[in-house]
């Protein structure tokens, strides 16, 4: 056989083979089942990216108990703890980065004034995945009473006191005879994630059992 016939078999030979090792896309890593956890370093960001679209679609509030992190799914709940006070709260994962070797997540300027980061700017945290929240709720999802109100000054501020920990709170109105208004904390796909988040609250608050949030109810920011 010539020998650019022998040249030319071998070249289709190549080129099938190397069809045949091709490499499909790489899939991503399944959602971490809570308790997982990671070790490293925190950070905040506030300006120039409040008011600006985060990486789910949503508008970025540095207000609001959100944060950043490179690979965990959108919605993911997760619990931050300060190794160096111990201080810790919970936020939702809306957004990506931070892109800094060696940091894990950064953190909206309120989650991050509630564990005293906002000085120092960086911290050595533990951060673990508690649930993932479920948009939009078709079937209901449950949340956390922590008290129920005549006045919805003292709601208010209930609530505002556990913004400082907890990413989703809401004073919500009830309809009755005479309005009432219930401070709800948490949005969980399972009736046992809020059971371990009221276990968790109940160390604090008096009145708190879990409640189911219907599609009629207003959502908790």
């Amino acid at each position: 056989m010539p020998r650019r016939a022998v040249f030319a078999i071998l070249c289709v030979v190549l080129v099938l083979g190397g069809c045949g090792r091709k490499k499909s896309a790489a899939r991503p890593p399944a959602a971490p089942a809570p308790g997982w956890s990671e070790e490293g370093i925190a950070s905040w960001y506030g300006e120039p990216y409040h008011g600006r679209q985060a990486a789910n679609g949503e508008i970025y509030d540095m207000e609001q108990m959100t944060a950043a992190h490179r690979t965990l799914p959108f919605g993911a709940m997760v619990q931050v703890t300060n190794h160096t006070n111990g201080k810790k709260v919970e936020v939702r994962i809306t957004d990506r980065g931070p892109f800094i070797d060696g940091r894990i997540i950064d953190l909206s300027r309120a989650a991050a004034r509630a564990i005293d980061l906002i000085r120092p700017g960086t911290a050595p945290v533990r951060i673990e995945v508690r649930s993932y929240a479920l948009s939009p709720r078709p079937g209901g999802v449950f949340a956390v009473q922590v008290g129920g109100y005549l006045d919805r000054r003292q709601a208010e501020r209930l609530a505002k006191r556990l913004r400082a920990r907890y990413a989703s709170v809401a004073t919500v109105a009830r309809a009755g005879s005479r309005s009432q208004w219930r401070v709800l904390v948490g949005d969980r796909i399972t009736q046992r994630d809020a059971a371990a988040l009221a276990e968790l609250l109940g160390k604090l608050e008096k009145q708190v059992f879990v409640v189911r949030m219907d599609p009629s109810t207003p959502p908790v920011p």
